[in-house]
């Protein structure tokens, strides 16, 4: 063998596994006629890299001289669907193989390592049966990946999808073949199911195939497909196999995963054509095909998928069904953009993520056009009715999460959903900051705030109406929540609105709930004392939590109450500016329960979002 033999493994095989070297050493007996094949694998743990050693063995017709010869001969092949490169993969995971094989009453062994140049040694065995054993020893890597490479039964499942169009071809021609798969192992490892074991690979006991035979004019005018498929209820974990079978093995493609069906089933899909035929790299591990057209294959295969799980297996339908509708419901403004013909079970989260690309592209094509045709126009149309529907949703989940507040958690809890403390928030950055405000909860009104400033100085707010050359003394106390909206504070002709808003946690006593009556008037006389002629409206609002001794005290100083999906009541008072003024300002003071806050705002949202679900709904159905 004229060839540097580690190069050679690097080349042809740049990403090995160590499963490899059984498909090898399989395919090689399989080739050579074995009905009996066994594979021991012997591990101190699975940490002993050092006693880690595998022989497999086989009945086949052994090394004779013509087969040694093409095995001496890397790249010498008789056959297409052969590449003569396959034992490489040995040489990258050992630094030999101790070949030992009896044949015709004969026996030639030799050492397979980087340096092989041919040398055997060759042997008379009279009345000895045809036996070869290949040992592999001084595995060359720092460690092993995973215990899957060792457990028989994971090396069973392996063997069983990487040959099965070999192996079927075999059961259908009535010929045995048994594989026999051996652990041994000093230290058991019962959390990763690592134990002495040992299981079978019957070809008598794979099961039974159904052929679907088809054509893709759009694929291939010339060669036809053939699908092979098996679905049969089993007691081990649920099982899928989708492949194209190419050159005796399956190159496996993603058209359906275990979670895409129910639990206890074993289907296989196997799809044939001689279109594939010689279409592998140099390791069959990955298949050499336009990219175009192998997704054109990976659709037509999941189309056939698809039709004969929802025949087979009709309460795939029946829970896809009941998974998109929630789906419908829990995100209307993706309705239409779910997969109406998915393969399998719909995986919820895939499903999800899958439709907000496609949403994503939509918006992006219409963004990325110079002008719109009168098709684009009501698409646009369409998408924004969606973004706004996705912006109520977001409002829904900003509802859901204050109702969980109780009188465990802080003031600061409260404060934080509604607007994050310590925050300020301007106009013109009101795109990015319309999830992380939430003055909507109070009216939708005040979305059209100039500023919003929270758990923020007094003088802060005062300063942010104040007029050029105007000043203001120092003042650290701190309004909850404070808004200016309806006009730009800096025309000096327009009039400004004010929002203050104060909030308590629950729970509290009556006297800490009547401070929220105080707070607000001390934020009125600040408010009209600097701005008398600036200000059109003071909106003042405390959030509190009711009891009856509240209500009375309410009810005592006059306030009325106001109609409210919970207890809302309302007064106008009023305020002088200065202590020594006779100027008395009216100033209307809302003070609401916690419940009143939040139900009257899911009340405005669910209005808006049943409009808008009811709109891309019907026409997600046109479409």
């Amino acid at each position: 063998m004229k060839i540097n033999l580690i190069n050679a493994v690097k080349y042809f095989f740049p990403n090995p596994s160590l499963e490899m070297v059984y498909f090898e050493a399989v395919a090689n007996s399989i080739d050579a006629g074995a009905n009996l094949i066994e594979i021991d694998i012997n591990i101190g743990s699975f940490s002993d890299i050092g006693s880690f050693t595998i022989d497999i063995i086989d009945n086949g017709e052994g090394f004779t001289d013509r087969n040694f010869k093409k095995f001496s001969n890397l790249l010498e092949i008789e056959e297409d669907s052969h590449k003569g490169i396959g034992r490489l993969v040995f040489l990258n995971y050992f630094k030999k193989v101790e070949v030992s094989s009896i044949f015709d009453g004969r026996k030639r062994s030799f050492v397979l390592s980087g340096t092989f140049d041919g040398e055997n040694k060759k042997s008379l065995e009279p009345n000895q049966p045809n036996q070869t054993i290949l040992s592999f020893k001084g595995y060359s890597k720092g460690k092993i990946k995973t215990y899957d490479y060792l457990k028989p039964d994971t090396i069973k499942k392996d063997l069983l999808q990487h040959f099965f169009p070999l192996l079927y071809n075999l059961k259908v021609e009535k010929k045995d073949l048994r594989i026999v798969i051996r652990l041994e192992t000093k230290e058991p490892n019962l959390d990763q199911g690592f134990f002495s074991d040992i299981k079978e690979l019957i070809v008598s006991q794979i099961p039974e195939m159904t052929l679907i035979p088809f054509e893709a004019m759009n694929i291939s005018m010339f060669d036809k497909f053939d699908l092979y498929y098996s679905i049969k209820v089993i007691t081990d974990p649920t099982s899928v196999i989708t492949a194209l079978c190419v050159d005796g093995r399956t190159i496996p493609v993603e058209i359906l995963s275990k979670g895409g069906l129910p639990q206890g089933y074993e289907c296989i899909f196997l799809l044939y054509s001689k279109l594939f035929d010689g279409k592998t790299n140099a390791s069959r591990q990955e298949l050499k095909m336009d990219e175009a057209e192998f997704n054109s294959i990976k659709k037509v295969f999941g189309q056939k998928v698809a039709e004969i799980l929802n025949e087979k297996l009709p309460q795939i339908q029946e829970r896809n069904k009941k998974t998109t509708e929630s789906l419908n419901d829990r995100f209307p403004h993706l309705a239409g953009y779910f997969d109406d013909n998915p393969i399998g079970l719909i995986d919820r989260n895939v499903s999800l993520d899958t439709a907000q690309r496609k949403f994503f592209n939509a918006q992006k094509d219409i963004l990325d056009s110079s002008s719109l045709s009168e098709e684009q126009f009501y698409k646009s149309l369409e998408i924004s009715s969606r973004l706004l529907t996705e912006y109520i949703l977001y409002r829904n989940i900003i509802i859901q999460k204050l109702k969980s507040i109780d009188k465990n958690n802080d003031e600061a809890d409260i404060h934080n959903i509604i607007v994050p403390k310590r925050k300020t928030f301007i106009k013109d950055n009101f795109a990015s900051d319309i999830f992380n405000n939430n003055a909507w909860l109070l009216d939708d009104k005040y979305m059209s705030y100039t500023t919003i400033l929270s758990d923020k100085d007094m003088d802060l707010l005062l300063k942010e109406i104040l007029l050029d050359g105007e000043s203001v003394e120092k003042d650290e106390t701190r309004p909850d929540i404070a808004l200016v909206f309806s006009s730009d504070p800096k025309e000096t002709s327009s009039k400004l609105n004010v929002v203050i808003v104060e909030l308590k946690k629950l729970g509290l006593s009556l006297v800490k709930k009547e401070e929220v009556l105080s707070q607000l008037r001390q934020r009125a006389r600040k408010l009209m004392k600097y701005f008398p002629n600036r200000i059109q409206r003071i909106w003042f609002y405390g959030i509190v939590d009711f009891d009856k001794e509240f209500i009375r005290s309410l009810k005592e100083d006059n306030f009325l109450e106001v109609f409210s999906k919970d207890l809302y009541f309302y007064k106008e008072i009023n305020v002088m500016p200065d202590y020594n003024e006779n100027m008395k300002v009216p100033t209307g003071v809302n003070i609401l329960s916690f419940d009143a806050f939040l139900e009257d705002a899911e009340v405005r949202n669910s209005t808006f979002l049943n409009i808008l679900k009811s709109e891309i709904k019907e026409k997600a159905n046109k479409e």
